[in-house]
């Protein structure tokens, strides 16, 4: 059974720092790009970071700059840093494996407020 854990949500006040964890198990990590996504208070799920297996890197322009995505394939680990936090980086975050989305988390919340 493939099970992806997100932790390291809570509040932060802006221009604070974040380190979202997805701890994921049942299936072969190192085969699979790395993505965290992001929903907002009323709006879509929205992507905001991916990491291949072979190691590259995209972001979304919202995020780019200021959050690092990781992967520990030993630990079976995902990591998304985040820095800088603004209020409109509020939401629920998701970390997921494959390009469309073939597994899941259940999210951890995110909110930035003075």
């Amino acid at each position: 059974q493939v099970q992806l854990v997100e932790s390291g949500g809570g509040m932060a006040q802006p221009g604070e720092s974040l380190r979202l964890s997805c701890a994921i198990s049942g299936i072969n990590f190192s085969q699979y790009p790395l993505q965290w996504y992001r929903q907002a208070p009323g709006k879509q799920r929205d992507w905001i970071a991916t990491l291949t297996k072979g190691g590259t890197t995209a972001y979304a322009d919202s995020v780019k700059g200021r959050f690092t995505i990781s992967r520990d394939n030993a630990k079976n680990m995902g990591s998304l840093q985040m820095n800088s936090l603004k209020p409109e980086d509020t939401g629920i975050y998701y970390c997921a494996l494959g390009y469309g989305g073939d597994y899941w988390g259940q999210g951890t919340q995110v909110t930035v407020s003075s």
